[in-house]
């Protein structure tokens, strides 16, 4: 059987850790061979592969991005669809595809699987933000990048007196921001699932000045204040026709520091989060779940994708992937709220 693998949307730590596991025991164990996309569905798309040998991915589990490449290509757009991929697929001998992505990837996979296509998934987000999986690949390296970049943060504005910003990724949950931010004892989290006056926020700025600290606040980017409708986008649309995020932090920063008089810096962290060498914890996971997208392979469990439940992977469908974001609990915010201020 010739297996063909993809990695999109964004990367993020652990992507070669899959690509590895999967490769390493389809090979050992079940006489796979296996081919790269290039680049996403673009490769898909266009038929554009790579061998993958043994040899291809020793060492790489612990290479941040993925050596395949990876894109934001629709796959039903500029010429794709369904009947070119399987042409394509024919064309080449691969059997069957492991598409490894987030929510964007796991959408496109299920239609091109109800269409009759051969596919499983590997979910991949360092939002953490897939439902039906306990934690995803990247998300433990993002927190601890973000904890390390805020711990930062806090010994300048300490040294200046400043208000710091710390604005963190998390387009519609606030993991991410909620983990870093009890981490490095932010006196504020602000998160997309949590509507918070400016007046709320700027109270608990003054009470962490009035104590003599440098008030420190996390913020996702997805993050809508109370007076506001949606979250902060000035960079248009994705591919997938999702707004681009970003830069709420420097929409907060002047209007803390005109109601306080507290100079106020925001720090927008980015990509930096996607970046570098993977956790020990996620370079686990990602090994396991590739490991797993074999197994789902092998007994025909076309539609679905791995998933962690507790400490066990698990094989769930599509559907139930993308039936509804994992959200911060209220009592999972109430416990950090406690140290606010």
């Amino acid at each position: 059987m010739k297996i063909g693998i993809l990695t999109s949307g964004g990367d993020c730590p652990g992507l070669n850790a899959v690509i590895r596991g999967a490769v390493l025991k389809g090979i050992a164990i079940h006489g796979q061979e296996f081919v790269g996309f290039r680049d996403g569905w673009r490769g898909v798309v266009e038929g554009d592969v790579i061998d993958i040998p043994r040899t291809m991915v020793r060492g790489i589990a612990k290479q941040g991005g993925t050596i395949l490449g990876t894109s934001r290509t629709n796959p039903f757009e500029n010429g794709g669809g369904p009947e070119v991929i399987k042409g394509h697929m024919d064309r080449l001998g691969i059997d069957a595809i492991i598409a490894i992505g987030g929510e964007g990837t796991l959408a496109a996979a299920k239609r091109l699987t109800d269409a009759g296509l051969k596919i499983v998934g590997v979910p991949k987000t360092v939002d953490n933000d897939l439902d039906a999986t306990d934690y995803t690949f990247g998300f433990d390296t993002a927190v601890q990048i973000a904890t390390e970049a805020i711990d930062r943060l806090r010994t300048t504005g300490e040294s200046h007196h400043r208000c710091m910003i710390a604005e963190v990724m998390g387009r519609h949950v606030g993991w991410i921001a909620l983990h870093a931010g009890m981490a490095a004892g932010a006196h504020a989290i602000l998160i997309p699932e949590q509507k918070v006056s400016i007046e709320q926020i700027t109270e608990w700025v003054q009470e962490a000045h009035d104590r003599g600290r440098a008030p420190l606040i996390v913020v996702a980017e997805g993050f809508v204040p109370d007076h506001m409708e949606a979250p902060h986008s000035e960079r248009g649309l994705d591919t997938f026709g999702r707004p681009r995020l970003g830069g709420i932090a420097d929409q907060l920063a002047p209007e803390i520091e005109a109601r306080t008089g507290i100079e106020t810096r925001a720090t927008i962290l980015g990509h930096i989060q996607r970046g570098g060498v993977p956790s020990a914890f996620d370079r686990v996971l990602a090994t396991r779940l590739g490991m797993a997208a074999i197994d789902s392979v092998v007994e025909g469990r076309w539609g679905t994708m791995v998933a962690l439940k507790g400490t066990d992977i698990e094989h769930v469908g599509f559907e139930a992937a993308l039936g509804k974001l994992k959200t911060v609990p209220q009592n999972r915010y109430d416990e950090a709220a406690v140290l606010f201020g």
